[in-house]
């Protein structure tokens, strides 16, 4: 019996198209091949999450769906287990990475009359950033080996089909004598084969070049997701469209920063000394240095906002912010003159614990870190 859509992306039949789309691109994310190479159950759950995805973000499809299950897809519509990676890239680009989802792997463009232009297959390239070029964007040039049309290569009709890219065939039915129309094999619907082409080019009349390709990168993106670069995949014979450059993203992680979304995460440990006197710190930002100040009697746990100073946002909602939590840092080891004033403060009233009702308790703060 096949899975459940709702149960595949982990959400209920009341979900929005919004909590349907999140959901989606976590499984996409979590479970895309770049991030799980070789792993087979990663790949089909990234299938099945796809095919879930395409059935319940269609409102017709996913009323049909609601009411009468997969039955509803039984004997045509929609296939469900018939997709491949490269219908997946095709169709479902936009949830890797906002407005530039991948195209598709191979195929044909547009057509006129009977005729097809080819499009070339396309490229596939991992590119990593570091966590300053995520919040400020960043532009990468790529050496790419691309397939390109051969300097020579000419052209002519295709003989199977006279041009037109269809071939028909008449087939002797009880209903009578049936036409039927197909692409033309031996063009693959172009209406044209390889007329002459250069030693150093392959059948289709293609060879392969090195060229250096610029990327523009926008800030903000994530760990994941995929952006596409129109025509720069392999072209393809006969003139046709060619395929695209599809980049991965990979982020690497900083050594003091950690990333949530748009908002940042600092952990600044501080002395015993500083904590009770106060002090000003210099800590790490992705747009450079930032000083903050602690005041006197500052409490183990304090987290501070840094509005603004975190990622800027994929989709031009401002910034995240930067959440500097504080850590006292107490000393395992001390010297008898340390001890003795320890000891001395034992007793002292200043030194027991009197929490305000203004300070938060560890579950108060989480829980203001997501809202």
């Amino acid at each position: 019996m096949k899975e459940d859509y709702y149960e595949i992306l982990g959400v209920g039949k009341n979900a929005s198209a919004a909590e349907i789309k999140k959901a989606y691109r976590k499984k996409a994310i979590e479970h895309h091949p770049d991030k799980n190479p070789g792993d087979t159950k990663a790949e089909e759950t990234f299938k099945k999450a796809a095919e879930a995805y395409e059935v319940l973000s269609d409102p017709d499809k996913k009323a049909r769906y609601d009411q009468y299950g997969h039955a509803a897809f039984e004997g045509g519509g929609f296939g469900g287990g018939g997709m491949n990676m490269e219908d997946i890239f095709s169709q479902f680009g936009d949830i890797f990475g906002s407005a530039f989802g991948g195209g598709g792997f191979g195929g044909f463009g547009g057509f006129s009359g009977g005729q097809r232009r080819v499009k070339g297959s396309n490229l596939r390239i991992r590119v990593r950033l570091a966590l300053d070029e995520v919040a400020n964007g960043v532009e990468k040039k790529v050496k790419v080996r691309r397939k390109v049309q051969a300097e020579g290569v000419t052209y002519k009709t295709c003989t199977t089909c006279n041009g037109r890219g269809q071939v028909t065939k008449i087939t002797n039915t009880i209903l009578g004598r049936m036409q039927t129309a197909a692409t033309c094999s031996s063009c693959a619907g172009s209406g044209q084969i390889l007329d002459k082409r250069p030693n150093d080019s392959d059948a289709q009349g293609l060879k392969v070049v090195e060229e250096t390709v610029s990327i523009k990168i926008p800030a903000g993106v994530e760990d994941g997701m995929q952006l596409k670069v129109p025509n720069k995949g392999n072209e393809a014979p006969g003139n046709g469209i060619p395929g695209d450059l599809l980049v991965a993203i990979e982020t690497l992680e900083h050594e003091t920063l950690k990333r949530e979304g748009d908002n940042l995460h600092y952990d600044l440990y501080v002395s015993l000394s500083d904590a009770v006197l106060g002090t000003s710190k210099e800590i790490d930002a992705v747009k450079g240095k930032v000083r903050i100040k602690l005041e006197p009697g500052i409490q183990s746990g304090k987290i501070l906002r840094l509005r603004g100073k975190g990622i800027s946002s994929l989709n031009g909602y401002g910034n995240g912010d930067l959440l500097v939590h504080v850590n006292v840092w107490t000393p395992k080891e001390l010297n008898k003159e340390q001890k003795d004033f320890f000891e001395r403060m034992r007793g002292d009233g200043n030194f027991e614990p009197k929490p305000e009702k203004s300070d938060k308790s560890f579950f108060e703060k989480v829980k203001d870190m997501f809202s």
